[in-house]
């Protein structure tokens, strides 16, 4: 949306609520969308119940989950979207599942570190070969491992990386400066940049020739503690590449802390000097003298057929533009524990709270005039596996991404009831943002940046493939903060929030009668009225001046947005 109108529209509707004109909306919805609690609460049930089995990409679980969606759709009176006039959008997908039994040992001269595979180290793969297989490689220290250019910083230096193994340091360089660093708030001080995502360290290692990328573990900059990073069991997910595409790096992993100060102890090297030194713009790569990485680990392959789906709503007059909704569909699926219990992470609120959500708004608009712009509705395989569903599609679109005004993505809804207030992640990005904050006004809630801006969570949901290809994007995603709920007040909203996230990914994200689903729909009403909005004008969301996604869309976007 052009910056101008849509200033004199908050102007407007802050006079309107000022003078009484317009009623903040009671609760959790308005008359002229009904979100329903109830609903919402029954399609998380359904989808997180044994007969689901998690819904992994590939398993008895997605052969179940996609009939169901596109019921769904049918029930709601929507258009198929996908390819060929179907509903769906097919996935190629490679999983492959990297053992435990075999070894993994660093050498420093005629010293040896064994590390064992799920407790010291953890390692995957993403290349369609039976051994998972390093030998004797040279070890490099690359710190946090960022090029930035546009920030003028470079870990790298010109370090040949060919053939060797190379360490990074979570996060972003300033994520532990202290205040008067010269690093402090280069890179967005605790909130995340796109440099500070593993993805991120992943393809630089494979750009520059690595034959494996570890990153050192800790808590607070990967927001997770080393629980979650073992938690897919050495099972690794990608979509199917061409022969001319480029490859991943051959291993991918993480070294556990203790692990990792072990390994740089035996080089003779202290990590935590090395980290301070990596706060500096002047850090160089430092090579672990005489050390040599080598595993050897069995490996699983398995090549399968995923599925988008994917339904529309027709414009009346713009039917070439798009706003687009989305969720993710999948979870983590079905697994043995260490005692030979069959163990079921169940994704009800994740994300089967955003496919609920996405129901909702869908039968929002059906309940109205046709927009004037077609409206997708997505439900995204391949989340959980690093956002491949999205990103195949984002790299195949079905609809021309330089006429998608929008996409608003909705992943992980809070179920502690209505609140005072709401998040926005990634807060400065976009007019979208602003839209969503107007939103929340008509309900009386007021919004505030998410809390935790260091998770990054701006970089880890199914809207990231679409801002960089400079689609507008809206991200909703209630583990950003605690709520201020309307009973209970922050610190009901803080134990939620504690609550909720020691069951992150985990077999405890399961359908509770005792939810209060009220506050998840004050959020999907909001979001409905933004892409309401967007959808019913020709205004076309705009990119901030400071995002680095403003530049992609002013190169993509057809001459109308400008």
């Amino acid at each position: 949306m052009k910056q101008k109108t849509f200033s004199r529209r908050i102007l407007f509707l802050a006079t309107a609520l000022t003078a009484g004109l317009l009623n903040p909306v009671a609760g959790y919805a308005d008359p002229s969308a009904d979100i329903s609690p109830s609903r919402m609460s029954e399609a998380m049930k359904v989808l997180s119940s044994d007969r689901f089995e998690g819904r992994a990409p590939g398993t008895e679980g997605e052969k179940v989950t996609v009939p169901w969606l596109i019921e769904q759709y049918k029930a709601l009176g929507l258009e198929p979207a996908g390819e060929n006039g179907g509903w769906t959008q097919d996935v190629p997908m490679l999983r492959t599942r990297t053992g435990a039994t075999g070894s993994v040992v660093a050498r420093t001269g005629g010293k040896t570190l064994p590390l064992v595979q799920l407790k010291d180290i953890y390692l995957s793969t993403l290349l369609p070969e039976e051994r998972l297989k390093v030998k004797n490689a040279p070890v490099v220290f690359v710190g946090y491992g960022v090029h930035a250019p546009e920030r003028h910083w470079d870990d790298f230096k010109g370090v040949d990386l060919k053939g060797k193994v190379a360490i990074f340091l979570v996060n972003d360089p300033d994520f532990d400066a202290a205040p008067g660093e010269p690093v402090a708030g280069r890179f967005g001080g605790k909130t995340m940049t796109y440099y500070g995502r593993w993805t991120y360290k992943y393809e630089e290692a494979a750009r520059r020739g690595a034959v494996a990328a570890l990153i050192v573990h800790d808590t607070a900059g990967a927001s997770y503690p080393w629980s979650t990073v073992v938690a897919p069991g050495g099972e690794a997910y990608d979509v199917e590449h061409s022969a001319s595409e480029s490859r991943p790096v051959p291993v991918q992993g993480w070294l556990e802390g203790k692990a990792a100060d072990a390994l740089f102890r035996q080089a003779g090297l202290d990590l935590a000097a090395l980290r301070i030194k990596a706060r500096s713009e002047d850090f160089r790569p430092v090579t672990l003298k005489h050390t040599t990485f080598s595993a050897n680990l069995p490996v699983t392959v398995d090549r399968l057929k995923s599925q988008n789906v994917l339904a529309k709503i027709t414009g009346a007059k713009y039917p070439d533009e798009t706003v687009m909704f989305g969720a993710h569909w999948d979870a983590y699926g079905k697994s043995t524990d260490a005692q030979g219990n069959t163990v079921i992470r169940r994704g009800a609120i994740d994300d089967g709270s955003g496919i609920a959500a996405l129901f909702e708004i869908a039968r929002a608009f059906k309940a109205g005039p046709k927009p004037d712009r077609t409206v997708r509705f997505a439900a995204w395989t391949g989340e959980e596996r690093g956002l491949l569903g999205s990103g195949w599609y984002v790299a195949h679109p079905l609809a021309p991404l330089d006429k998608t005004a929008a996409n608003l993505t909705m992943d992980v809804l809070q179920m502690a009831g209505p609140a005072h207030n709401a998040f926005i992640i990634g807060a400065g990005q976009n007019t979208l943002q602003d839209q969503f904050a107007a939103a929340a006004a008509l309900q009386g809630r007021t919004t505030q940046p998410e809390a935790m801006p260091e998770r990054g969570a701006f970089y880890r949901a199914d809207h990231l493939p679409f801002a960089r290809a400079g689609v507008p994007v809206l991200a909703v995603m209630d583990m950003a903060g605690k709520f201020d709920l309307l009973k209970g007040g922050t610190e009901a909203g803080g134990k939620w929030l504690t609550a909720y996230m020691a069951c992150y990914h985990q077999a405890c994200d399961a359908w509770s009668p005792d939810w209060d689903v009220r506050g998840a729909a004050q959020d999907v009403w909001a979001v409905w009225k933004v892409g309401h909005d967007v959808a019913f004008s020709h205004d076309w969301p705009q990119w901030n001046a400071g995002s680095e996604f403003a530049a992609i869309r002013q190169k993509t976007a057809p001459s109308t947005v400008h």
